[in-house]
């Protein structure tokens, strides 16, 4: 073990091996006695990186640097497991758990309502396209809502009304243009440029249908991903 180290420090490393982590450039032998515990229960981590000393195992998922676990000593993490199952097993937690998920299920229930109302906001149809502009908004909000599903829709670091605009952006590029079949150089810029040349063409639709004006809906991309005019009329 490199010098200066204990082997119980709280910090970053990556496997590279069954029992060895990279930390920085020193290549460090997990501690006898300590075992691996993979993520997956929130509080069960949290208790073990609150209660004993620890390693945070990184790695990579979906091109993104995530914790895949933890690193601790196992009679700790057996003392802290069974703690945690017996708290589980307790009907009070139960009701406590129950009462939790309501809640979340609500805020839930509510943001999906406030984010659809965004997106008819920003797409703004003339009311003749409003049976289409109501359509689109529900597309885009079942898409971009759900918990966990990693859209712009899940941020909070933009204002709803941002988010709400970017998810009709993004709907539009995945359903209207050949976007997911295209080969694009692996060059800086590239995937950006594109997106934005894709985007141009997705608010010139959007406008078509906050004109008022007539619209093929036959020879409309937004109206076809949508299963409007496929009987080749110019309204729905």
């Amino acid at each position: 073990m490199p010098e200066g180290r204990t082997g119980t420090e709280a910090f970053e490393v990556w496997p590279v091996g069954k029992h060895h982590y990279r930390h920085e450039k020193d290549i460090l032998e997990m501690p006898v006695g300590w075992v691996f515990v993979e993520s997956g229960d929130s509080a069960l981590t949290r208790r073990i990186k609150a209660q004993c000393e620890h390693w945070v195992v990184m790695g990579r998922y979906r091109n993104r640097v995530t914790a895949q676990g933890l690193c601790a000593p196992e009679t700790a993490v057996s003392e802290i497991r069974a703690a945690l199952e017996a708290e589980r097993s307790d009907p009070a937690y139960q009701k406590k758990l129950e009462a939790g998920r309501r809640y979340r299920d609500a805020k839930q229930q509510d943001y999906v309502a406030e984010f659809e109302r965004e997106v008819l906001t920003f797409l703004n149809f003339d009311a003749r396209w409003s049976e289409l502009a109501h359509a689109l908004a529900h597309a885009v909000t079942a898409h971009a809502t759900p918990v966990g599903s990693g859209t712009v829709a899940r941020t909070k670091r933009i204002p709803v009304e941002n988010r709400a605009e970017a998810a009709v952006i993004a709907w539009l590029r995945h359903q209207t243009s050949s976007y997911d079949r295209m080969t694009i150089p692996r060059v800086a810029g590239a995937r950006r440029d594109v997106r934005r040349k894709i985007a141009e063409v997705s608010r010139e639709i959007l406008d078509k249908y906050r004109s008022g004006a007539a619209v093929d809906l036959s020879a409309c991309p937004l109206a076809k991903a949508l299963g409007f005019g496929t009987d080749g009329a110019c309204e729905k």
